[in-house]
C-alpha cells in the first residue's frame, strides 16, 4: 500500500466515530497492539467472562444469524415450520431384499420403481465384474 493511500484511509478511518464502527461489526487501529502477559498462578484461558452479545434475543429467535452471504441482502428469517414434503424425504425406503421378498404384482408405483432401479444397479454391477480383467 502506498504511503498516500495509507495516510487517505487514516483520516477516512479516522473521520468516523467509533461508535459508528462498533455499530458496523468493523475495528480499524492504526497501531499494533500485544496480547498481555499472563498472571502467574493463573491456568490457561482469557480469565473473563465471555461478554455478552449485541444482538438482542428477539433478533436471534426470528433470524438465522450470519447465514447471508451476500453483501446486499440481510439475515434469512426463521420458518415457523417445515413444508410437508419436507418430512417424506426422512422416511426409510424398502431395501432391494425387502422387495424381493414381496410379490412385484401387488407393489405400489414407487416400490415398483425403486425395485427396477435397484435390481438395475445390481446386475450391472455383477456384468462389470465378469467382464472385469483379472
Amino acid at each position: 500500500m502506498s504511503m498516500s493511500s495509507a495516510r487517505s484511509l487514516r483520516s477516512v478511518v479516522s473521520s468516523i466515530t467509533s461508535m459508528e464502527l462498533e455499530a458496523v461489526g468493523v475495528l480499524v487501529s492504526g497501531r499494533r497492539a500485544f496480547s498481555a502477559k499472563a498472571k502467574k498462578g493463573s491456568k490457561g484461558g482469557a480469565g473473563d467472562a465471555p461478554k455478552a452479545s449485541i444482538l438482542d434475543k428477539e433478533v436471534k429467535a426470528t433470524t438465522v444469524v450470519g447465514a447471508n452471504i451476500l453483501k446486499d441482502r440481510t439475515d434469512p428469517k426463521i420458518l415457523p415450520d417445515y413444508p410437508e414434503w419436507v418430512w417424506h424425504l426422512v422416511d426409510k425406503r424398502p431395501a432391494l431384499s425387502e422387495l424381493r421378498r414381496k410379490n412385484i404384482e401387488t407393489l405400489p408405483y414407487e416400490d415398483l420403481k425403486r425395485f427396477v432401479k435397484l435390481d438395475n444397479r445390481v446386475r450391472i454391477k455383477e456384468n462389470n465384474s465378469l467382464k472385469a480383467k483379472n
